[in-house]
C-alpha cells in the first residue's frame, strides 16, 4: 500500500470517527485542535484503524496514555523535560517530537497527534 493510498484510507477513518468533512482532513490537521476530537475518539479511531487496515495496534501504542504521570522525571512544572522528550521519541517514532520540543509544554502533546503522525504509524506498521 502506497503513502497515499494510506492517506486517503486514514482521511476517510477520520471523516467517518469525527463527523468532519473530507477537505476538513489534510495532513497537518491535528486530531484535537483542527478536528476536534476529545479523549473518547481517540478509542474509536484506534478501533475503526484497526479495522480499515486489518492491523492490530495495541494500546497505547500510536497514542502513549497517562504520559505526563508516567515518570516523574518526563514532566516538571507543566513542561516536559529533555528525559521526557526523547521517552515520547521512543514511544512515538512516528510523530514529530522535534516540534514539541521548541515549546515543550504538557498540553501541546495534543498537537503531534496530526493526520501525518497515524499515516507515518501504519507505514511502519504495515511494512513490518
Amino acid at each position: 500500500m502506497t503513502r497515499d493510498e494510506i492517506l486517503d484510507k486514514v482521511r476517510s477513518t477520520l471523516v467517518d470517527a469525527l463527523g468532519v468533512d473530507d477537505d476538513e482532513v489534510s495532513p497537518e490537521s491535528t486530531l484535537v485542535g483542527d478536528l476536534g476530537a476529545e479523549s473518547i475518539d481517540f478509542l474509536d479511531i484506534v478501533f475503526r484503524l484497526e479495522k480499515n487496515f486489518s492491523v492490530k495496534i495495541p494500546r497505547g501504542e500510536l497514542f502513549p496514555e497517562n504520559f505526563a504521570s508516567a515518570d516523574s522525571t518526563f514532566v516538571k512544572d507543566g513542561v516536559v523535560t529533555p528525559e521526557g522528550l526523547v521517552e515520547l521519541k521512543k514511544r512515538m517514532p512516528h510523530a514529530d517530537v522535534d516540534s514539541l520540543a521548541k515549546d515543550p509544554k504538557v498540553e501541546n502533546i495534543q498537537d503531534l497527534f496530526t493526520v501525518t503522525m497515524i499515516v507515518n504509524f501504519l507505514e511502519r506498521k504495515l511494512a513490518a
